[in-house]
C-alpha cells in the first residue's frame, strides 16, 4: 500500500494582511495570522479556475502553513462612499485605520498531486488584498503528511473541524451564511527572527 504524499510549493512575498472578520470597523487592528476556509477556497480556485463552478470545499489543497518575520504597524486614510450634507456643502468625512501588516510572510500549500503543484509553481496568489502579491518558489517539495508538521514547515494552519478546541472565524458568503470554525495548529516557531523563512 503506497503512502500518500504531499507536493508542497512556497510561497513569499514582502507583506500580507488577512483582515479579521470582526474588525469592519476597528480603527486599530492587526492581519489575521491564519486561512479561513473561504479565503483558503478562493486561493484554490485563483489557481484552478476550472474549479469556479464546483460547490464550496477543497478540492486540490490538502493543507497549509503561513508564517511571517514580523508585524508592521502601517496608517491608511479611508473615506466612505457617501457624502454628507451641510448647509449647501457636500463633505466626505475621513478617518485614519492603523494595521498591523504581516512583513515577509511566507505560505506554504501542500497540494495531493505533482501536477497541481506544477501548475501552482507559474502563478503568483493574494492572501486577501490584491496588493499583497506571493510568489512561488521554484522547487516542489515532496514529503509525507507527517513531515509536514515538521521543521522546515514552520507555521500556523487552521485545521478545519469542529472540536472542543474550535472557534468562529466567520460566516460563509458562498455557503449560505454558514459559520466557518476551526482550531489553530502551530508547527514549530511560525514568527521568524530573520528574512530565512
Amino acid at each position: 500500500m503506497s503512502q500518500e504524499l504531499y507536493y508542497v510549493v512556497r510561497y513569499t512575498g514582502p507583506f500580507g494582511y488577512i483582515k479579521p472578520w470582526t474588525a469592519v470597523r476597528d480603527s486599530e487592528t492587526f492581519s489575521q495570522q491564519f486561512l479561513t476556509p473561504s479565503i483558503l477556497c478562493g486561493i484554490e480556485r485563483k489557481l484552478f479556475p476550472e474549479l469556479l463552478n464546483k460547490p464550496f470545499g477543497l478540492y486540490r489543497i490538502a493543507s497549509y502553513r503561513l508564517s511571517y518575520v514580523g508585524m508592521s504597524m502601517q496608517q491608511e486614510q479611508t473615506q466612505p462612499r457617501g457624502w454628507n450634507r451641510w448647509g449647501k456643502t457636500l463633505e466626505r468625512p475621513r478617518a485614519i485605520l492603523t494595521r498591523g501588516i504581516m512583513l515577509n510572510p511566507a505560505l506554504h500549500l501542500a497540494f495531493r498531486t505533482l501536477a497541481d503543484a506544477e501548475s501552482a509553481t507559474r502563478q503568483h496568489l493574494c492572501l486577501c488584498r490584491n496588493e499583497d502579491i506571493l510568489f512561488p518558489g521554484p522547487d516542489i517539495i515532496t514529503v509525507t503528511p507527517d513531515d509536514f508538521d515538521q521543521q522546515p514547515f514552520d507555521g500556523f494552519e487552521l485545521v478545519f473541524e469542529p472540536s472542543e478546541r474550535s472557534f468562529v472565524v466567520g460566516y460563509n458568503r458562498f455557503d449560505n451564511g454558514a459559520v466557518m470554525e476551526g482550531w489553530l495548529k502551530i508547527v514549530g516557531n511560525p514568527v521568524k527572527t530573520n528574512l530565512e523563512i
